[in-house]
């Protein structure tokens, strides 16, 4: 069996889906598989471009053995080497021993590290912006150290003005019977998923997303070809490409307030909706309120990634932050974000340092300052609170007509 599409007139798509995953990386969690995507260019010599994760080996090798139809493969790009990109390397070379393997200096290091088989013999290093010619085509390929890892790198086919981007434009969830963003609702179906992806699987490294954009502003991009989710061409290429730039520095799609939460007896959360409908009588609209506990962390971050204000109500715990809480503000952290407007809601019964530490965890964030003063309740709101909730809200407001 096949599972096979052209892509271009030299171009085909030989990977695939896995809909019985559940955690990508067994961490997110994802409701509707995943897209191994991998691409195989036929000219005067064949060229493979990635392979994918060992869940579909048989699936993939069938597709490439199709594609060839008899043909020997010349060269295998490796782009990346993360495992469910790498997984069938292996399996290529035992396919066909002769192939030459495109990769940087860190590539094969990595290569090593995974991986016992001896193939150096096999080994082509590149060096960035180097070229092969294959015919009517030539590859360059551009390295784009960290993003997401330090080996990564792009291909660009000058013929065809196509991008395999590696896993930049990545979309978590399978292919819906298309291998093309314009063939179906990408926004209203996928857009949350790609911000889901680039914020916990890049969003760190914003300025390596950068940098890859400085380099390849000379260069005409009419297709972008990515390991995850669909190819992006037309329309919705120009509006990837724009998220890509707000995401990656860390600009908000949505200049409203982000409401997250712990509650464990709703007092929390009833302080919440009080802030929250008063901000709406002063004229904030498409505001989002989550319960922290509720919901997977990878949605959390994918909402204060689109968000400009973000308002976090913690109650205390044991004397210290509610444990998600303390969690999602360690992602954050983690994924270097920046440029936001914090607002501070604290709930304690008998103490602790749970004010301390939120502003301290909230300090080491770049260009995020806690925007009125934190709001400070014991154990459930009270009339006496009423002066401090109206100071926060026009506190918020005024920082969202500023920004």
């Amino acid at each position: 069996m096949n599972n096979t599409k052209q892509v271009l007139d030299t171009i085909y798509y030989v990977g695939g889906n896995d809909r019985r995953i559940t955690r990508f990386e067994n961490l997110f969690p994802i409701y509707h598989g995943m897209a191994y995507n991998s691409y195989l260019i036929i000219d005067d010599k064949t060229v493979l471009m990635d392979t994918v994760d060992g869940s579909i080996s048989d699936l993939f090798m069938s597709n490439v053995e199709y594609v060839l139809a008899g043909r020997k493969l010349d060269y295998l790009v490796i782009n990346h080497m993360e495992p469910d990109h790498c997984a069938n390397i292996a399996n290529i070379i035992r396919r066909y021993p002769q192939v030459k393997l495109i990769g940087n200096t860190k590539t094969f290091q990595l290569f090593e590290q995974f991986y016992t088989l001896d193939a150096k013999a096999n080994y082509v290093i590149v060096k960035d912006q180097d070229e092969l010619v294959i015919g009517k085509t030539t590859l360059r390929f551009y390295f784009a150290a960290m993003v997401h890892w330090p080996e990564v790198m792009m291909t660009y086919d000058i013929k065809h003005e196509v991008l395999f981007s590696a896993d930049a434009f990545g979309v978590f969830g399978a292919n819906q019977g298309t291998i093309f963003a314009d063939e179906y609702d990408f926004k209203g179906l996928s857009m949350d998923e790609a911000r889901r992806y680039y914020a916990n699987i890049v969003g760190k490294f914003g300025g390596p997303v950068q940098s890859i954009f400085k380099k390849l502003s000379n260069e005409s991009i009419q297709m972008i070809c990515p390991l995850h989710g669909p190819i992006f061409r037309g329309t919705i290429l120009a509006e990837i490409l724009g998220k890509y730039n707000l995401w990656s520095t860390y600009q908000a799609e949505e200049k409203s307030v982000l409401f997250i939460y712990g509650s464990m007896y709703n007092n929390t959360a009833d302080l919440v909706d009080a802030l929250a409908f008063k901000l709406s009588d002063m004229g904030v609209k498409n505001m989002r309120i989550y319960d922290v506990a509720a919901h997977d962390p990878s949605y959390l971050i994918a909402e204060i990634w689109k968000y400009s204000h973000i308002v976090l109500a913690i109650p205390t715990y044991n004397g210290d932050l509610y444990y998600k809480m303390h969690g999602l503000l360690h992602e954050m952290q983690s994924l270097n974000l920046q440029d936001r407007k914090i607002g501070l809601i604290i709930n304690g019964s008998w103490g602790g340092r749970t004010l301390e530490n939120s502003i301290s965890m909230i300090e080491k964030m770049k260009n995020t300052p806690i925007i009125g003063n934190p709001l400070v309740i014991k154990s459930s709101y009270q009339l006496s609170n009423q002066a401090e909730l109206n100071d926060l809200a026009l506190a918020l407001f005024k920082s969202l007509k500023e920004s």
